[in-house]
């Protein structure tokens, strides 16, 4: 990712909602080096944010509703979310949830995009977002994966501005061309029932180590390491309690 702070419109957090925090918790310390600290306070209902060093990377949540499924979610930067909702319901997308106020931290809205995938977006006040990219254990990349490619062209570009560079094979999302994701085309290949999501890559230092642990810790490798052409080497895995992810090497 070309990006290295939060910007409007990139990506600038991710967090998964699990339906074992504890486990979870275990589960990414081990792969990634995470430090967890969950907030004490009552109303923050558990929320536990993962630290490198003193950096805050990710985030790990109970699930907050019965029908929320065990997922990670991308949020991405806005500048105001109420105008935000406003053009992804005038984009053809769907608000999930309207803005909220976070304590002091921020804003945030859910939505979902013309082909169904959710997102967050998130209008960071006193926290902007991840103080971490690209680095060993930090969120590095997002891919779209969806049955629309078009309309999920149209939708992002019009939502947040981005570019998209113009390829048959995989296409890449940008901010000014300072590329941060990719999109995915699901084809036959793709079970009926796997919904259109968006999927956070995380840098580590040896993606085949990673996915050894991930097995070795009672996940799932959906995606065996390979190394795609004039990209990094990737795998794509699932935690003991069903949230798809997958690895880079940094």
């Amino acid at each position: 990712m070309k990006l290295h702070e939060p910007v409007p419109g990139g990506p600038c957090w991710a967090e998964l909602g699990t339906s074992d925090l504890e486990a979870a918790r275990r589960f990414y310390t081990a792969l990634f080096g995470w430090r967890p600290e969950t907030d004490s306070r009552q109303q923050a209902g558990g929320y536990t944010i993962a630290r490198l060093g003193d950096a805050a990377v990710a985030a790990l949540t109970p699930l907050y509703q019965p029908a929320q499924p065990v997922a990670w979610n991308v949020s991405f930067a806005v500048r105001d979310a109420d105008t935000a909702v406003r053009q992804v319901a005038a984009a053809g997308g769907t608000v999930l949830q309207e803005p909220t106020d976070v304590f002091d931290s921020g804003r945030f809205a859910v939505a979902a995009d013309p082909g169904g995938a959710v997102f967050q977006m998130w209008q960071g006040r006193s926290f902007p977002g991840a103080g971490l990219f690209n680095a060993p254990g930090a969120l590095g990349w997002v891919e779209l994966l969806t049955r629309e490619p078009d309309l999920a062209a149209d939708f992002y570009t019009t939502v947040f501005g981005w570019t998209v560079s113009a390829s048959d094979r995989y296409p890449q999302w940008g901010i000014a061309g300072a590329d941060f994701g990719g999109m995915v085309t699901m084809d036959d290949k793709f079970p009926h029932e796997v919904p259109a999501h968006w999927l956070p890559y995380f840098a580590v230092e040896d993606v085949d180590t990673a996915a050894a642990d991930t097995t070795d810790g009672g996940g799932t490798v959906l995606m065996e390491p390979t190394s795609p052409p004039d990209g990094p080497r990737i795998a794509v895995l699932r935690d003991p309690q069903g949230a798809m992810f997958g690895v880079y090497r940094a």
